[in-house]
């Protein structure tokens, strides 16, 4: 077998082609005081034994390769796209008067970054029978909206982090009052951005595809898992389902848009969008369960970003309630659960969201 370390490889790659023991299968989760915890309804389904995730159980954190060579090649795709994705976003956010607020927004904009959601957009757009150019203004302004949730998210008056993808942060470079409106002004133009640029989309389409995303980081999605993980800080009462929430909303909810606004602008049927949806809320959760564990298992250099900081602002997380034993085990069973939503679909054009699942369960950073 070979072996090759996707998290290293794709954090270099990426930012220097544009600037940046085995578990067993999930039965049962315990937590304390009592015998066993009920799954939330996402994941109540039994399924088979599982392969291990081996980005976080082995110790050189590599992913293993069947011998037989791939038939989809997933670094070169993720290149190919990444640099689509950063051509236009470059070419949508120019430097103009003013010019610290425009500087502001390319600095985080641009920095880098994995680029997973913008390709999630892109990947559901073609699996449904859609071209690159009708979901790439929607990519884009996901990421727009990411990087915004970054900037706020690094705030003093939030988590007060001084690092992001190995750079200090906006505010920490232009002050916290240009940080917070280069970050408004992310979310502004990201709408403006679907609405002026998308091409080959019917009407009817886009405006479903702005509703969706809207509705993904407003309220009822991004900023209700933001708000509710600021108030469970420090409770020693959070338990799984309130842990869960807040991660499908803080984190799930805007891969869950890439996705669908992918599905939606590609033309996809409604049975697609609600299949690809559920096949994101599971990948985004994922990411989130990773998230954790890296958190607490990887030191700031390899991250890009400060280690162990949600362990400093005793905050819930999986590694926390449920241990790394469990918390592995729960991710394996997420990315199966996303694998076996792709199914029913053409098996050669899912294969980059499949290969995407893997990534975001493989990850290193």
């Amino acid at each position: 077998m070979t072996s090759v370390n996707l998290g290293s490889w794709f954090q270099t790659s990426i930012i220097n082609k544009d600037s940046r023991s085995r578990s067993r299968p999930i039965s049962r989760f315990l937590s304390p005081g009592s015998k066993s915890l009920q799954i939330p309804s996402i994941h109540k389904k039994q399924r088979k034994p599982m392969s291990s995730i081996y980005a976080v159980l082995t110790k050189e954190e590599t992913l293993q390769e069947d011998q037989q060579k791939p038939t989809f090649d997933f670094k070169s795709y993720m290149l190919q796209k990444a640099n689509s994705v950063n051509k236009a976003l470059d070419a949508a956010v120019t430097l103009k008067e003013p010019a610290k607020i425009h500087e502001s927004m390319r600095y985080s904009l641009l920095a880098g970054g994995k680029r997973v959601r913008p390709v999630l957009c892109l990947a559901a757009c073609d699996l449904v029978g859609g071209s690159e150019s009708m979901a790439l203004p929607a990519a884009c302004a996901v990421e727009m909206i990411h990087t915004m949730s970054l900037i706020h998210d690094d705030l003093p008056c939030m988590d007060n982090d001084d690092l992001r993808r190995g750079k200090p942060t906006n505010h920490i470079v232009f002050g916290e009052d240009v940080a917070v409106l280069a970050g408004d002004a992310l979310l502004s133009f990201a709408f403006e951005h679907i609405a002026v640029s998308t091409i080959h989309v019917s009407p009817h389409r886009i405006v479903r595809a702005v509703g969706e995303l809207a509705k993904a980081i407003g309220a009822e999605g991004l900023v209700a898992g933001q708000v509710v993980d600021i108030c469970s800080e420090g409770l020693s009462e959070v338990g799984l389902e309130q842990l869960e929430f807040i991660h499908i909303h803080k984190t799930a909810k805007l891969l869950e848009g890439a996705v669908v606004l992918g599905a939606i602008l590609g033309g996809g049927t409604d049975e697609e969008v609600e299949k690809l949806r559920k096949y994101a809320r599971s990948i985004g959760l994922l990411f989130q369960v990773v998230d954790d564990i890296l958190d607490v298992t990887k030191s700031s250099q390899e991250l890009g970003k400060t280690a162990g900081k949600d362990l400093v602002a005793d905050k819930a997380t999986y590694p926390r309630l449920m241990g790394i034993e469990k918390s592995r085990e729960f991710a394996e069973k997420l990315l199966n659960e996303a694998k076996d939503l792709l199914s029913g679909f053409d098996q050669e054009k899912a294969a980059p969201l499949i290969a995407l699942a893997n990534y975001i369960a493989y990850r290193q950073n």
